[in-house]
């Protein structure tokens, strides 16, 4: 017998100040029986960072050929696509060929680490990509929010984002940028 997804509700009250974008996002996540809820919680991070009407929830980790996050525009062309961990460069390379921009969402302490070291020359030749970098005890902390029902204030400010439960237990993560494009 096949395991089933677990259903998680997440309701984000966004206010990112960088980017001037004030929203409340009622979100339901499928969260696949493999997927930890360290993932689940940076792909809700990742959901913040880039929010915007359009953008949404792939298929999963049961589906190949989705990205974890992906925004298209009106007429269906891939925007925005995002990844989390520490993805095939054959896959980011994939990505870049297909999206206007793609985010990688690397964390993982020392496993984010040496596959920053292998593939970084390789992925220097894609001019659309972002790799952010998130350190493992800040993860640590954000995972520990976690719950089936979650109500997250999020709020990010000079690149620093602070996520509070409504227990008033608090995340504070400082996402760094390994790679940008060029302005």
């Amino acid at each position: 017998m096949a395991l089933k997804a677990t259903v998680v509700r997440a309701e984000l009250q966004l206010s990112d100040m960088d980017r001037h974008h004030y929203a409340h996002y009622p979100l339901t996540l499928a969260q696949h029986p493999s997927e930890t809820e360290e993932r689940l919680m940076v792909r809700l991070l990742a959901f913040a960072l880039h929010a915007d009407e359009r953008l949404e929830f792939g298929r999963g980790l049961s589906t190949d050929e989705d990205p974890d996050l992906w925004q298209r525009d009106y007429g269906g062309e891939v925007e925005r696509w995002i990844e989390l961990g520490q993805p095939d460069e054959s896959r980011i390379r994939k990505a870049c060929g297909r999206s206007r921009q793609v985010t990688v969402v690397n964390y993982g302490g020392r496993a984010a680490d040496l596959w920053w070291e292998k593939n970084a020359g390789a992925l220097a030749r894609h001019g659309n990509l972002t790799v952010l970098d998130l350190p493992q005890p800040e993860v640590e902390a954000l995972a520990a929010l976690y719950a089936r029902g979650m109500k997250l204030d999020v709020q990010v400010q000079d690149g620093e984002v602070r996520v509070l439960d409504e227990a008033g237990r608090e995340a504070v993560l400082q996402p760094a940028v390994r790679m940008a494009p060029a302005a």
